[in-house]
């Protein structure tokens, strides 16, 4: 068999959807086609690519890199031979984007699908603010976050979509006691001092209140920081406190970042866009740039992984 753009966009769509049924109704195939396409792909490659369970299926370690490499064929496949229209100028789209690793991947991914777009990117921290930007036209597409029962609130002018829910990890120094555990408690933490970013005017630092309260304990010492990330590692390393982080960051030495268990926080990232300004396309470009980003990101994050295989594992051939 040779290896064709058509079987990538099957290991993709699996991928993506989680299961045989639910991808070949998104490519228009029927699930016992896709199955058949799937063993055919495996056969090529000599290895297994996704586990099957009774929930669905998932891609192995092997998977992940298949899957990641057939994304970006795919992406440059759809790029090849666009080039603005009649020589017209370049469009520039104004991106506003909160602290999330997922900007970078974001930009890099849009540039590929769409390189008539040129990025004006805007670095904002509160997602109410970037709520803001886009009602009064100032930008036009932003990455934002929300949280659980706090979810995005904008006029019609705006829409959004959710890019991913991801849980809330804790980043301890690696001679922390507790640094040999799979996952922590929260309230194992009730002594520790934190350090915790301002009032992103869409409900931290209060879920982390909550969290803490639910857990039976206030914080007995809070840093306010909002800076590097790499500046805020190296006070964990050096014994200062603890941080409740996203669980794609990559630790430094003498950091070591754990799960917590029952995960009592979460975060959504959100695509937001101004409807006359962003046409479907470029918001759907946007939003499978954002998702691929975080999906590298997730590939390159061993405990996310591991938590990943934990919660969510599935047996069976």
């Amino acid at each position: 068999m040779e290896l064709e753009l058509r079987h990538l966009r099957v290991l993709c769509a699996l991928a993506d959807a989680g299961s045989v049924g639910r991808a070949a109704v998104e490519l228009g195939y029927t699930q016992p086609a896709v199955s058949t396409q799937l063993r055919r792909i495996e056969r090529h490659f000599g290895e297994p690519l996704f586990e099957r369970g009774p929930t669905g299926v998932r891609p192995t370690r092997y998977g992940v890199e298949v899957v990641a490499q057939a994304r970006d064929v795919l992406t440059r496949a759809a790029a090849i031979g666009r080039r603005p229209a009649g020589g017209s100028p370049r469009r520039t789209l104004r991106v506003a984007a909160t602290n999330s690793p997922m900007l970078a991947g974001t930009v890099a991914g849009l540039r590929a699908r769409m390189p008539d777009i040129s990025l004006a990117v805007n670095s904002v921290y509160a997602s109410s603010r970037i709520v803001e930007l886009l009602e009064a036209g100032a930008v036009d597409a932003a990455i934002a976050a929300d949280y659980p029962g706090r979810e995005l609130e904008h006029s019609d002018a705006v829409a959004h979509r959710g890019i991913v829910t991801e849980p809330t990890f804790v980043a301890l120094p690696s001679g922390h006691p507790l640094r040999h555990r799979a996952q922590i408690s929260l309230a194992d933490l009730a002594e520790e001092a934190w350090f915790v970013t301002p009032d992103d005017g869409a409900g931290w630092p209060g879920v982390f209140y909550t969290a803490c309260s639910a857990a039976g304990f206030t914080p007995v010492a809070v840093h306010e920081f909002l800076g590097d990330q790499l500046q805020l590692q190296g006070m964990i390393a050096d014994g200062l406190g603890v941080s409740a982080v996203q669980p794609t960051l990559r630790p430094i030495p003498h950091v070591v970042i754990k799960p917590l268990i029952g995960t009592p926080l979460w975060c959504r990232y959100v695509l937001a866009w101004r409807r006359e300004a962003v046409p479907a396309e470029t918001a759907e470009a946007l939003f499978q740039s954002a998702a691929a980003a975080h999906r590298e990101l997730a590939a390159q994050s061993p405990h996310l992984r591991s938590w990943a295989a934990r919660t969510w594992s599935v047996t069976g051939a």
